[in-house]
């Protein structure tokens, strides 16, 4: 399972959040291998990457991390996804290739995100809304195969209770949905 960086929406900026291309280097790479021992998410083999980043602060990249953290619904994906979080399109990209993915819903909470991730994706079964994942409400009778919630900056048991509440919401709207690293926030 892999989105290359070419996948991904081109380096740039808009507001308080950007886009950019970075290396990691052979030895960061090996450091990461032996951190990874005692936090197994920090892993990343050398290479080429893209980040979506608000400020100082790394929201996503297209790292083995993410990859792995973001494989249930990659997996999962067929028939009418919805996915809450836009981000740097990792996710996205990824079941835009799945020919058994009929549509795709976004929704997203910044404009800014939008501007800097949406114009790279063109594909007619993709429609991504400008809206809260709190306060989102799909067109009466719509029903989803899956839901992913991808809203968080990191990885924090914090997370759990606004996961609850994100699954309740769309709870009956879809027959199976996820949350970017619940099993992580648990633990």
């Amino acid at each position: 399972m892999t989105v290359s960086h070419t996948q991904l929406p081109p380096d740039g900026r808009s507001g308080d959040w950007a886009i950019e291309t970075f290396e990691v280097s052979k030895q960061e790479a090996d450091f990461a291998r032996i951190r990874s021992m005692f936090r197994p998410l920090e892993s990343v083999e050398a290479g080429t990457y893209k980040r979506l980043v608000r400020g100082r602060t790394i929201v996503m990249s297209n790292t083995q991390m993410e990859l792995r953290t973001n494989r249930a619904i990659m997996h999962r994906a067929k028939g009418h996804i919805l996915i809450n979080g836009l981000g740097l399109g990792v996710v996205l990209a990824y079941i835009l290739g799945k020919p058994e993915v009929e549509s795709v819903t976004v929704v997203e909470k910044s404009a800014d995100v939008i501007a800097l991730t949406a114009p790279h994706f063109t594909d007619k079964r993709l429609n991504i809304v400008h809206a809260d994942a709190y306060e989102y409400k799909p067109e009466k009778g719509v029903r989803f195969a899956a839901v992913w919630h991808d809203i968080w900056d990191d990885i924090c048991a914090d997370n759990l209770t606004s996961m609850t509440r994100l699954k309740r919401k769309y709870g009956r709207r879809t027959d199976w949905q996820g949350c970017w690293s619940e099993y992580e926030c648990q633990r």
